[in-house]
């Protein structure tokens, strides 16, 4: 099969940025197959995991943490809830907002999720040795760093 990449002129195969955005296409396609897969997607998977992490929260609160725009956060939070993923309950201090929760099948779905996820990033880094994966996620992770500190915003969560 032929590798599309090769087709680009020399110059372009050497920039790191031409490399880093082929590649997150890649990475975006694999892991967006994989939550399909699963019947998910990568908001489910992102507001699954804060949930599991920081326990119940408000929709705001929510957002925030997943870096999900509130505008598509209710739509998120609507789906989850249809297939009895999470639960909405008033919040006790503050009536007029809704506390959300993860249910015990949310909990199922985001080990499938996570069991995807862990396969698309296998798929992705397939050539690579485990110590290459270890060193391209610490250079990866110290060029986001300086980014996001320069810009003065979080980077985007997984998925």
């Amino acid at each position: 099969m032929e590798n599309p990449s090769e087709n680009r002129p020399a110059a372009w195969r050497r920039l790191p940025s031409w490399l880093l955005t082929q590649t997150a296409g890649h990475a975006h396609r694999l892991v967006t197959e994989g939550f399909s897969a699963a019947g998910g997607r990568g908001y489910h998977y992102r507001l699954l995991a804060v949930l599991a992490e920081s326990g119940p929260a408000s929709q705001a609160a929510l957002g925030r943490r997943s870096g999900i725009h509130v505008s598509d956060m209710v739509a998120t939070v609507n789906e989850l809830a249809e297939h009895g993923l999470v639960e909405r309950a008033p919040d006790p201090a503050d009536r007029r907002r809704n506390i959300i929760s993860l249910t015990a099948e949310g909990g199922r779905q985001l080990r499938r999720l996570e069991k995807r996820l862990a396969e698309s990033q296998d798929e992705l880094l397939a050539p690579l040795s485990p110590e290459e994966r270890r060193r391209l996620v610490e250079l990866l992770t110290r060029l986001l760093d300086h980014h996001d500190r320069q810009a003065g915003s979080p980077g985007e969560p997984p998925g």
